[in-house]
C-alpha cells in the first residue's frame, strides 16, 4: 500500500469519525479509538478511550456540528501525525458553545488498520496585533 493510499484510509477516518461524533455513534468511535487511546483536552486534562465513550453513552457532551477547516496528514510508516483545525459547536450539560480548535492526532496501524492511539487539542490564540499591545499596555500612550 503506497503512502497516499494510507492518507486516503486516514482522511476517511477522520470523516467518519466526525460523523460518528456528531451522531454519537458509540460503536465507530470504539473502533476508531484504540483500546490504549489517550486525550488531552486544551487544560491539559487527559481522558481514555472509555472516558470519552462513556461522555457520549450518558450524553453528557454532544458535537451538533463539527467543521474542519483544515488537515494534514503525514504517514510514517506504520505511524501517522495529523494536524488539524475545526470549528465545533459543543453542548455540555444542556449549554452550547461553539469552539475553535487546533489538534495533534497521532495514528498507528495495527493488523492493517489504522486507529487513534493520541490527540491533543487547543484553542488558539487571537493573533497579535499592534491595536492590542496599545490597548493592554496603556503606559505606551
Amino acid at each position: 500500500m503506497s503512502i497516499v493510499d494510507d492518507e486516503q484510509l486516514i482522511l476517511a477516518l477522520h470523516q467518519a469519525g466526525d460523523k460518528a461524533l456528531m451522531t454519537a455513534d458509540v460503536d465507530a468511535l470504539a473502533r476508531i479509538f484504540a483500546d490504549d487511546y489517550v486525550q488531552h483536552n486544551e487544560s491539559g486534562q487527559a481522558f481514555t478511550k472509555q472516558d470519552v465513550l462513556n461522555n457520549f453513552r450518558t450524553g453528557a457532551i454532544r458535537y451538533p456540528s463539527i467543521v474542519s477547516t483544515g488537515r494534514t496528514i503525514r504517514v510514517f510508516g506504520d505511524m501517522a501525525v495529523v494536524n488539524g483545525s475545526e470549528f465545533d459547536e459543543v453542548e455540555v450539560a444542556g449549554r452550547r458553545t461553539a469552539l475553535r480548535y487546533v489538534y495533534l492526532d497521532v495514528l498507528l496501524k495495527r493488523n492493517g488498520e489504522w486507529q487513534l492511539v493520541a490527540s491533543q487539542l487547543a484553542k488558539p490564540h487571537e493573533p497579535f496585533t499592534a491595536e492590542k499591545q496599545r490597548t493592554s499596555n496603556p503606559e505606551s500612550d
